[in-house]
């Protein structure tokens, strides 16, 4: 961040807004209208612009990223066309996790407190074994625990613990997650 106050000038580094450009024709062109199944191709422009991604990764094209570079996407897990990647912060996505359709993960918000409005960043992670389902909203600053369920819709303001079914608005524990194999 250059800027702590929004009122008067960009939040971000001319060389990040730039990047950005380039990043959105690239996406463009070919990220977005790739085929569904090249997940080994949108894994490599995703490394491309410095996202660090594992084996199997399956990220599908309707995903929309604002900055590669903020992600860390391990081994295995899945992120559905249609979820939103708000990533002016890190996010890291476990080992097998699962972000479903529709689902807005967001690392940025503004302090309503100063009369600058400035934004500010905080990461989110989402561990690995998890679910974000259908419509799920991810707030700033937000640990989603290993093994844990968000049910759709959901309102997620605060972290969420290991091995447990959560939903609501705002999300909360509904119960234990047990695995039945």
């Amino acid at each position: 961040m250059v800027n702590k106050d929004t009122h008067t000038g960009p939040s971000f580094s001319l060389s990040n807004r730039l990047a950005r450009v380039v990043w959105s024709v690239v996406y463009l062109i070919l990220f977005k209208y790739s085929p569904r199944p090249l997940h080994v191709w949108r894994s490599f422009i995703l490394r491309c612009f410095g996202a660090k991604v594992g084996k199997g990764v399956h990220v599908y094209p309707g995903v929309i990223i604002w900055a590669p570079w903020n992600l860390v996407l391990e081994d295995g897990c899945g992120i559905a066309s249609g979820v939103n990647l708000y990533s002016q912060g890190l996010i890291t996505v476990g080992k097998k996790a699962v972000i479903s359709q529709g689902s807005y993960i967001c690392t940025g918000t503004h302090d309503y407190t100063d009369s600058g409005f400035p934004l500010y960043t905080l990461p989110i992670v989402i561990g690995s074994n998890s679910w974000i389902a259908a419509g799920a909203f991810v707030h700033p600053g937000v640990t989603i625990g290993e093994g844990c369920v968000i049910g759709a819709r959901s309102v997620v303001t605060r972290n969420m613990p290991e091995w447990t079914v959560c939903a609501g608005f705002p999300c909360k524990v509904l119960k234990e997650r047990v695995l039945e194999k």
